[in-house]
């Protein structure tokens, strides 16, 4: 019975975030298409045998395949799903005008950005909707409590004090506080406070401590877990105050916030780039069917879409990435194709495509590997 509650919190889960994601993801290269007058053949959720469909009255065959890791928008003279390679020796010069090797750079460019847009809309949808209907929570980056004996009582930091900044980044809610010290790398850490009006400034290590890391039954799967802190915690939460905000405040202050999740998966990834940080965080789909789980189990819906939201901006993100077959490199592509005013030799862009398949498996294997290892060490620490 235990492994049906399992796949209850953990495979269904996965399987709805993920094919939500990849629907938001290919319907946005889908609608561009359209709109550009490039004839769509097939849109599928998942890869493999197909398990439903339908085809519309534009020819558009609709689908849900059996491997739900993904997704493609296939398009008119496409040769693959990925749109790498192309198939136009028996198209009439009628079907050409629709096929998507045919269309004018800028055009392609614009279906290939699309989808990461597609991504960045829903993602801002959703935290606006939380925002609009729900309200804001506002956490003040103001010390309520010093854990004794942490680096920041060692520092002298104290309660009412105002983070101000952290590394030279700017504090706003207490929030931003554990992830600066997340994407810290260097030996100490530099932190402005704000008390009684004066700023005072302090460099200093930080001390690892000990904390529980709740897994799944909040009673029974509590488990330790050590990494460095800076040893504070928030003010009482009867001192918060709920903030009910407008549409296009919701709107603006959802943009603001999808555009910190940028930033700061940028700057982890410029420094797992340039050494100052392990890849141990990079992730893969057994990551993202944990977090889901536990998600799902733990804190509820509402978490659930906050976690696809932030998700979806990831997905976005990732996708223009400079690498071939990403959206990201074909719009390196077309910029090219545009300066230079003729079309890439396709021998050129098959071997750019075949690199850019190298570094995606490669990356998958890598991003595998390390799901494996988290979760033997969270079932057997």
């Amino acid at each position: 019975m235990s492994w049906l509650i399992n796949t209850l919190y953990y495979v269904i889960p996965f399987i709805v975030v993920l094919g939500i994601l990849v629907f938001v993801h290919e319907f946005g290269h889908y609608l561009m298409a359209k709109l550009s007058g490039v004839k769509v053949e097939a849109f599928s959720i998942g890869f493999g045998k197909q398990l439903w469909g339908f085809t519309d009255k534009s020819g558009t065959k609709w689908k849900i395949s059996a491997i739900p890791l993904g997704g493609y928008c296939q398009f008119l003279g496409d040769g693959d799903a990925s749109s790498s390679t192309s198939e136009v020796k028996d198209l009439t010069e009628e079907e050409k005008k629709m096929a998507f090797p045919f269309q004018p750079p800028l055009k392609k460019l614009l279906i290939s950005v699309a989808g990461p847009a597609a991504n960045y809309i829903f993602a801002i949808a959703i935290f606006a909707c939380v925002l609009f209907f729900i309200g804001k929570i506002e956490f003040p980056a103001v010390v309520g409590e010093v854990i004794p004996n942490s680096a920041a009582a060692q520092a002298g930091i104290m309660p009412k004090d105002k983070i101000v900044s952290i590394n030279g980044h700017k504090i706003e809610y207490f929030g931003d506080i554990s992830r600066e010290i997340e994407l810290n790398t260097n030996e100490k850490i530099s932190i402005e406070v704000e008390r009684n009006g004066k700023i005072i400034q302090k460099s200093f290590p930080l001390k690892t401590l000990s904390v529980a890391e709740v897994t799944g039954d909040k009673t029974q799967d509590a488990k330790k877990q050590t990494r460095p802190m800076l040893g504070v915690k928030s003010i009482n939460t009867f001192d918060v105050k709920k903030i009910q905000m407008g549409f296009f405040e919701s709107i603006a202050d959802a943009s603001e916030q999808v555009w910190d999740i940028t930033v700061v998966t940028l700057r982890g990834v410029g420094q797992m780039i340039t050494g100052k940080r392990g890849a141990e965080d990079v992730g893969g789909v057994l990551r993202i069917a944990e977090m889901s789980g536990d998600i799902t189990k733990d804190q509820g819906v509402l978490s659930l879409f906050l976690f696809m939201a932030m998700l979806s901006v990831n997905l976005g993100l990732i996708n223009l990435f400079p690498i071939p077959l990403l959206d990201g490199g074909h719009v390196v592509i077309y910029l090219l194709e545009m300066t230079f005013g003729r079309e890439l030799n396709q021998k050129v862009k098959d071997g750019l495509f075949r690199v850019g398949f190298a570094l995606l498996i490669s990356l998958m294997i890598f991003a595998t590997w390390n799901d494996i290892v988290h979760l033997v060490q969270r079932w057997f620490a």
